[in-house]
């Protein structure tokens, strides 16, 4: 208990948030490792899950891509990388990159192919071309099942970030590093509650937005098949109990 107060004085005291190796350089360290990799592992997954999900094609290779690369140990294929290439940014984003796709992937094409058939069909049936089907009625109604893989990416790529410090970059794993090196485990365990704070925040920032950008329709669809199911639910147990 001791640990977690001195700690959190340490995290709330304004002397320790400027400086070389204070709080405020490694979280926008973090943040742009975070940022860095994010930005193009959704290059890669957007027209990729986009495509998957609109066509159907490719469905079972990135189902199993996506498995492989979920399994993948992430410090290892770091050590590999910077024993390849050397230390630097572009290893570490690399092996974030590689973390990030397979659940923003997941949910992208998981999200486009949610979407109710009989809602494709109607589109088809007013003349709607395929593109426009995507853009106005597939993306816009697999928005909250494309952002639920975006939290969990974001929340997979700032965890695994702090491993940055094991190959001389900066973020929030300084302190867990130096923490332990020095058998400081007070400033190891700052480390650590920083980086559950920042996921914390941003991923309470991403469900609002996911909220906000979802459309009404949508929910009210879902309230409304939920709703719908109770009848159907209470008249079977009705009968049950007649019988």
């Amino acid at each position: 208990m001791d640990f977690i107060i001195q700690a959190l004085g340490y995290i709330f005291d304004p002397v320790n948030y400027l400086g070389e190796n204070a709080i405020l350089p490694r979280l926008a360290d973090h943040l742009i490792y975070t940022g860095l990799s994010l930005f193009i592992a959704l290059v890669v997954a957007i027209p990729l899950g986009l495509f998957i999900g609109h066509t159907g094609r490719g469905k079972n290779f990135a189902v199993a891509a996506t498995s492989s690369f979920r399994a993948v140990p992430t410090f290892g294929l770091l050590l590999f990388i910077v024993l390849l290439n050397g230390l630097g940014l572009w290893p570490l984003v690399a092996v974030l990159v590689i973390l990030a796709v397979p659940p923003l992937l997941a949910g992208i094409y998981s999200g486009i192919q949610a979407v109710s058939r009989s809602t494709i069909y109607s589109a088809r049936a007013i003349g709607m071309t395929e593109f426009q089907i995507l853009s106005k009625v597939e993306v816009p109604l697999a928005i909250p099942l494309m952002l639920g893989g975006l939290r969990n990416a974001t929340l997979q790529v700032i965890a695994t970030a702090t491993i940055a410090a094991y190959v001389g970059l900066g973020g929030l794993g300084r302190f867990i590093i130096e923490g332990l090196a020095l058998h400081n485990f007070v400033l190891a365990l700052v480390g650590a509650l920083l980086v559950m704070m920042l996921a914390l925040v941003i991923d309470l920032s991403l469900a609002g937005i996911q909220k906000l950008v979802t459309p009404p329709g949508v929910a009210t669809v879902l309230t409304r098949k939920a709703t719908d199911k109770q009848p159907k639910i209470l008249a079977k147990i009705a009968q049950e109990r007649e019988g």
